[in-house]
């Protein structure tokens, strides 16, 4: 498959812009005083970085390469540099900086299970630590060698294992390996009449694998589960042999082994196989856009379908800060969109009285047979009407469903520019939605204050559950001039992750932990849940081969 690129997100000559929104420009410059006409701090170019000369002794690579073959053992320094961070802030930060204190000395990719198990044998009879990477996508430092890591270091691709092997129809289970793309798992299951229906924001440049490690959710979370609910069997290669777990409904066999390998990050051993839940292509699919009074009322409406019988595939409902980004995207309009446009503000301020300011944008979307789709309809319309929103049609979530996958590429874009983006999510009760929303955003504008910079942050409930839902934050900020951004970014992600976890919430959704989180793993499991963690990693992989030093 084709890399992502080595200081950004996507591949070469995929960028975002903001040619086509004649409104972007205009609100960037008025909320965060940047101009983005003006490139000012591009990427440096692949050959001016210092890259440390790879540490792999000649015995091991004599071994990888009688294992996998010549061809797929890898020193390449490009490839070794892309494979040695994933694509959070800092670690955009620091690659365009040049700080690469540490990167795998070797890049490896086996064809089978039987190959990832040799890896993982020489890893041990040769003392080097093993790293899995599957697309690369991750944001919370799941990828990056220790940099006083004095071992080899090893990164094992899986992207030759990209097949999905087995559906059974009868069960609706599919065996899959892990290393497969999201994009082409769902072409192969297509070929088949089924889909699993997990599609997170970095869907097109992520694993099966790098999925189940992260305890990964998806934006059709509502209907079809977390990757959690789908994953019903693994296959996981560990210096002690294979681990399976068995796809079997439901089982009282002691504590959970397949919910120890979800979200395990690489730390239990290398997972090369799942067996998914999938379900039929849906007869019908669409993304409705709504219109609330304020996000308080959407929230409430969002809430309101979770308690219901109706059985959504999104929900999503923008604050207003985030609502004003989203219609400032826009592209530019014809003449009948400005007149429609024109036509409901007036409606919305004098025939509904709403303080259009504040209003909110949302997107519901819907599955099944048409029958089913026309009735969840009507019933979430009902919940709608009675909290105040108005249905704005197919238009709308028509756009967000060709652009969801478009939001990463602005962190480059501001970057570029001298600006810095990122996010921020977690989950809560319903009951502390509204107080964990105003805590976070009070502690980022705060933050901004200390640092005296001009910031924005903004707000999505992304999925809902019968008992919470998971709240997203985006916040950007313009670097001053001889300031250090990554010292910024410190100050702002840390009053908010201290925030989340102050008031109630987690400390990540579905980002994972990583090293980017690592800190307030205590305050969110508690310290004898760290403990028994720790026992067992420890137990697990006792001379800390596996990814060491993410999570905890």
């Amino acid at each position: 498959m084709a890399e992502m690129k080595w200081w950004g997100w996507g591949l070469e000559g995929a960028e975002f812009t903001h040619a086509d929104m004649p409104g972007l420009a205009p609100f960037i410059e008025r909320v965060l005083g940047l101009d983005v006409r003006r490139v000012t701090a591009p990427p440096p170019s692949f050959a001016s970085l210092c890259i440390p000369d790879s540490m792999l002794p000649a015995a091991l690579r004599s071994e990888l390469e009688q294992t996998l073959g010549p061809d797929h053992v890898s020193m390449d320094e490009l490839d070794r540099v892309v494979h040695g961070r994933g694509k959070s802030l800092r670690d955009l930060i620091r690659q365009r900086r040049g700080d690469l204190p540490r990167v795998p000395d070797v890049v490896v990719r086996p064809a089978n299970e039987e190959q990832v198990a040799a890896v993982l044998r020489s890893a041990v009879t040769q003392d080097a630590v093993v790293i899995p990477f599957g697309g690369g996508s991750s944001i919370s430092g799941s990828l990056e060698p220790a940099p006083a890591q004095t071992r080899p270091v090893i990164s094992v691709d899986l992207s030759r294992l990209d097949a999905v092997l087995e559906v059974d129809r009868l069960s609706g289970l599919a065996r899959v390996q892990a290393g497969v793309l999201g994009p082409a798992l769902e072409d192969q299951l297509r070929g088949h009449g089924y889909t699993l229906g997990h599609v997170p924001d970095s869907f097109t440049h992520s694993t099966l694998g790098g999925w189940i490690a992260t305890r990964s959710s998806g934006m059709q979370s509502d209907r079809y589960g977390d990757i959690a609910d789908l994953t019903k069997g693994v296959r996981v290669v560990t210096p002690s042999g294979t681990l399976v777990v068995r796809p079997i409904p439901a089982m009282s066999a002691g504590p959970s082994v397949r919910e120890m390998i979800l979200g395990s990050e690489g730390r239990l051993g290398i997972i090369t196989e799942a067996t998914m839940q999938v379900r039929r292509l849906p007869e019908q699919r669409t993304i409705l856009g709504y219109l609330f009074p304020c996000f308080a009322d959407g929230l409430a409406a969002m809430q309101e379908i979770a308690h219901s019988e109706c059985s959504v595939s999104v929900t999503r409902v923008s604050d207003a800060a985030e609502t004003r980004f989203s219609f400032a995207m826009r592209q530019a309009p014809t003449l009948l969109d400005r007149v429609q446009s024109a036509a409901l503000q007036l409606y919305l301020r004098r025939r509904l009285g709403w303080d259009v300011d504040q209003m909110c944008l949302s997107f519901i979307g819907y599955e099944g047979s048409r029958r089913h789709v026309a009735a969840q309809r009507h019933a979430v319309g009902q919940i709608v009407k009675r909290r105040g929103g108005l249905c704005i049609g197919s238009g709308p979530g028509a756009l967000y469903d060709q652009k969801k996958f478009d939001t990463p590429y602005i962190r480059d874009f501001l970057l570029d520019r001298g600006g810095a983006g990122d996010v921020s999510e977690t989950a809560m009760p319903w009951s502390r939605l509204w107080p964990v929303y105003e805590a976070v955003t009070s502690a980022a504008r705060g933050a901004f204050a200390v640092l005296g910079v001009t910031g924005y942050v903004m707000c999505h409930l992304s999925h809902s559950y019968h008992v919470g839902a998971c709240l997203y934050f985006t916040f950007a900020f313009r670097s001053g001039a001889g300031e250090d951004m990554l010292v910024q970014y410190d100050v702002v992600k840390s009053a908010i992750q201290q925030s989340f976890v102050d008031n109630g919430a987690t400390l990540s959704h579905h980002h994972a932990v990583g090293t980017e989180h690592a800190r307030w793993l205590e305050e969110d499991i508690s310290g004898p849940g760290v403990a028994m963690l720790r026992a067992l990693f420890g137990g697990t992989d006792p001379d800390g081969r596996l990814n060491p030093g993410k999570i905890v």
